[in-house]
């Protein structure tokens, strides 16, 4: 995608609470075990939220470090985009108290794509700026996701965990930043990951206590498939969409939900695993904030670097899913993007091969699945 403006990442930050909850500790809550945790997820522990810890205050904390390493204030804000599912509250905005408690004075919303949320927002922030409409505006993924979990069911209380990333997006004239991006919605799949009760359709009563139905209910199987499918062909679809192929990305940053996922995406794409980053380890799925936590860490660790191609995805619920394919820093745009470039060439020859194996990796995707439970069960 070709702009006369483009928009860049400039500044990143994070906030994880303290409360460290592990393997360990969930076995002695629930019937399960570091060993069956581990070997299906790939989780060893994720953080919990303090006593004072709320979406607005954990955003805060972020976007402090995002504003600083970009080297602006709150003030120079055009606009703060707020993406979580898990608000301090249903009405007002949670983008709204984040402006004011961070002095800004400019527009805020929320959006809600469930663990989409950021890569979501991140492209919206990118049309105020290709469209020369706004100049530097802050995104912010968060969730306190442990407030809907159900500490009494093994299947969903071993994946998720609290945490907050921001970035500070800016105009530029010089090419890079995001360069091509793909936002998707499958509503029939809503169901699979779903809270029963706690909206207009179902407002909170003694039943929805008595029965648990303000937390997450999750068909694991269903969101296992659509996971493997949608991540490795919408990674595919955007880095084509800029004119690269996977050979091009420095680093793939997927959604931290589970490692088998993400092994078996990278299994379709054909990517060596040591291109992919994962820190779901240490937080598990930290659903809005995910995948710019991932991001944050992986520049923290040095995976990441000026110049650097980094593609992104997130699957959410609803069912959402969303990529991006970001150049990091602020240098001028790799030769590897050129219209003209090797990459277009090879881009042409590998789509052609790529259908064709993925004609063949779809068609096998029930086995796989049947494979992953038999492993499950035992």
């Amino acid at each position: 995608m070709i702009h006369e403006r483009y928009a860049k990442i400039t500044g990143w930050g994070k906030y994880v609470p303290e409360h460290v909850l592990t393997n360990q500790d969930l076995s002695q809550m629930v019937d399960t075990s570091d060993e069956w945790i581990t070997t299906r997820t790939g989780i060893k522990e994720r953080r919990i939220r303090g006593e004072h810890d709320t979406a607005s205050s954990m955003s805060v904390a972020a976007s402090e470090q995002a504003l600083e390493v970009a080297g602006i204030t709150a003030k120079d804000l055009d606009l703060i985009i707020v993406a979580t599912s898990s608000p301090d509250y249903l009405l007002p905005s949670v983008a709204s108290q984040v402006q004011d408690m961070l002095g800004a004075e400019c527009g805020a919303f929320s959006l809600v794509a469930g663990c989409s949320g950021w890569v979501y927002a991140l492209t919206t922030a990118s049309q105020f700026i290709f469209s020369g409409m706004y100049n530097r505006i802050l995104v912010v993924g968060v969730e306190i996701i442990s407030f809907a979990v159900d500490f009494t069911d093994r299947t969903t209380c071993v994946l998720f965990g609290d945490a907050a990333a921001a970035t500070v997006i800016e105009a530029s004239d010089e090419p890079g930043g995001v360069l091509s991006y793909e936002l998707g919605s499958d509503g029939a799949g809503a169901m699979y990951m779903y809270v029963p009760d706690g909206g207009s359709t179902s407002p909170l009563a003694q039943k929805t206590i008595d029965e648990r139905r303000q937390y997450i209910r999750m068909d694991g199987q269903n969101v296992f498939k659509f996971a493997v499918r949608t991540l490795s062909g919408s990674f595919k679809r955007s880095i084509y969409q800029a004119g690269l192929t996977p050979d091009d990305i420095d680093l793939f940053i997927p959604h931290q939900a589970n490692a088998r996922i993400i092994e078996a995406a990278a299994r379709h794409m054909r990517v060596p695993i040591d291109k992919v980053y994962m820190n779901l380890e240490r937080y598990g799925n930290t659903s809005a904030a995910s995948v710019p936590l991932a991001m944050v860490e992986a520049i923290e660790e040095g995976r990441l670097k000026d110049g650097d191609l980094v593609a992104m995805c997130a699957i959410g619920a609803g069912m959402t899913w969303a990529s991006v394919v970001v150049q990091m820093g602020t240098s001028e745009i790799s030769a590897a993007h050129s219209l003209f470039s090797m990459a277009r060439a090879r881009h042409l020859a590998r789509r052609t091969s790529d259908a064709v194996v993925d004609t063949a990796q779809s068609a096998l995707l029930p086995l796989y699945t049947f494979l992953y439970q038999r492993r499950k069960k035992k």
